[in-house]
């Protein structure tokens, strides 16, 4: 594997996108940083909704600034996504409107109006996956029941990421990770389930056909590669779900860990060769996703830093410039354990006023508000590590192992005090690295899909070579047990 090869990862997050470009080598991986773009919903026709057409041309933009900066032949372009939402195309393979936000309101009570169709172990069963409203089959549901004209002219369905591959490749497909995310696949087959949408009355025939992570499957078309002055390039479905590119490049060499992709969703979990679908992932809400490589991902989905961020917002809302590190330093100072808070909280899940929304929910759970910055930013973070510490509990229960060491990636290590916290409420060691999980996942499933490198572990080999990790071991692991024990119920 003497040969340098260069791909583009095209990562699209909730809130920012970015087009990287990446060298792999022998032992090494090499990122640089191409064109990064601001994402958020906007509002159309009174929902949220994703501005396809910027964020397509802004795609378009870093594409071609990579291409140039390559110098040389690129050897793949990857598009990776958060997961849920998705795009309806028309019979012409048109998009008949923007695509929902996943946090748009009409999936407001359409987990109960899908519990009186079919059960809610039912689905679970048949899906294996954890109910949140904002999954794809409440968003579908909701369009079903609104007797909605665009989905009356629906051929075909497709994710985020897909859609973006679609545009740039011509060819229609669900990549399986990103696709594992929708709640409308048995996570047991890797295939639609036809017990879902029959008892919910949705129609399967818009569903694209699934393909496995780390498929070729089509080149650059003559007509974008003409608009972007480059020549064909494959394109190549990666572990397209951006968790599921983060967790293929988390530098594990020891057994025994779990993973948590840290940024405004908290996604904490283990790899397994098969879902686990029971009575104690179901009393627990866990959820099977698809991974790279034949494996799945058994996780939940936590709030995650959102809530710092709507916290950040309304404040420079109310005339107030705190930057992230600010904040955090302001936390390390307040006092510890004066307040706790459930983070996945359903009236924490749409943008709004957090730090009245976090008050009122104090409020009603018998706890003082809070009236200073520092022990509101405080209070999330130390609520966010004792979730953790529940939750990998709920791991080693579930899939019967004991977790030794948490991995943590993505933009949230940044956030050192949480991370700290982290080690301190779960007693066990914290490895944090790379920032740039889900691009180096990305880039890496790209040079497996072109014969560079062979395996997974081949893979996270080469981020460990890669990367500067850091390592947190508990501190003041008593007290922290102690205050755990006090609020886990």
């Amino acid at each position: 594997m003497a040969q340098v090869k260069k791909y583009i990862a095209v990562d699209l997050g909730a809130e920012s996108g970015r087009v990287m470009l990446g060298s792999v080598s022998d032992d090494k991986l090499a990122l640089e940083e191409i064109h990064r773009f601001s994402n958020g919903p906007i509002e159309e026709h009174g929902s949220l909704r994703w501005d396809f057409d910027k964020l397509l041309s802004e795609v378009k933009t870093g594409i071609s600034k990579a291409t140039k900066a390559a110098g040389t032949q690129v050897w793949g372009i990857g598009v990776d996504s958060w997961g849920v939402d998705f795009g309806l195309l028309d019979v012409d393979g048109k998009l008949v409107e923007n695509p929902y936000h996943y946090r748009d309101s009409r999936t407001d009570g359409m987990m109960e109006k899908a519990f009186e169709l079919m059960g809610k172990r039912e689905i679970y069963e048949n899906t294996g996956l954890q109910f949140m409203q904002l999954n794809s089959v409440y968003q579908l549901l909701a369009m079903r029941l609104a007797s909605s004209a665009a989905l009356a002219k629906t051929k075909t369905l497709i994710f985020i990421a897909d859609l973006f591959s679609y545009h740039l490749c011509g060819k229609i497909y669900g990549e399986y990770s990103l696709a594992s995310t929708s709640q409308l696949m048995d996570m047991r087959t890797g295939q639609w389930s036809q017990e879902i949408f029959d008892k919910l009355s949705l129609p399967i025939e818009i569903m694209p056909r699934i393909v496995e992570p780390g498929t070729v499957v089509g080149q650059l078309s003559a007509k974008i590669g003409n608009e972007l002055r480059c020549g064909p390039i494959p394109v190549i479905a990666i572990g397209s779900h951006d968790t599921a590119s983060a967790v293929a490049a988390v530098p594990a060499g020891e057994s025994n860990w779990a993973y948590i992709s840290s940024g405004t969703w908290s996604l904490i979990g283990v790899e397994v060769p098969e879902a686990i679908i029971n009575r104690k992932s179901f009393e627990y809400e866990f959820t099977n996703e698809g991974g790279v490589e034949d494996t799945i991902r058994l996780l939940k989905n936590i709030m995650g830093l959102w809530l710092t961020q709507e916290c950040k917002r309304q404040w420079q809302r109310e005339g107030v410039e705190l930057s992230y590190a600010e904040m955090t330093e302001m936390a390390q100072q307040a006092e510890p354990f004066a307040r706790q808070i459930n983070p996945d909280y359903s009236g924490f899940l749409s943008p709004g006023d957090m730090p009245k929304r976090i008050n009122d929910y104090l409020t009603d759970t018998g706890q003082k508000a809070i009236d200073d910055k520092g022990q509101m930013i405080r209070a999330i973070l130390e609520s966010l590590a004792f979730k953790y510490r529940y939750m990998t509990e709920a791991i080693e229960d579930i899939a019967e192992q004991s977790i030794e060491v948490l991995h943590i990636v993505g933009g949230g290590i940044q956030n050192e005090l949480l991370c700290q916290f982290t080690a301190n409420a779960t007693d066990k060691t914290v490895i944090t690295g790379p920032i740039e999980a889900t691009a180096s996942g990305n880039i890496l499933m790209q040079a497996k899909a072109t014969g560079q490198i062979k395996t997974l572990a081949e893979a996270r080999e080469i981020v460990r070579n890669s990367y500067e990790l850091k390592e947190y071991q508990p501190q003041d692991s008593q007290r922290w047990e102690e205050e755990y024990e006090k609020i886990k119920n």
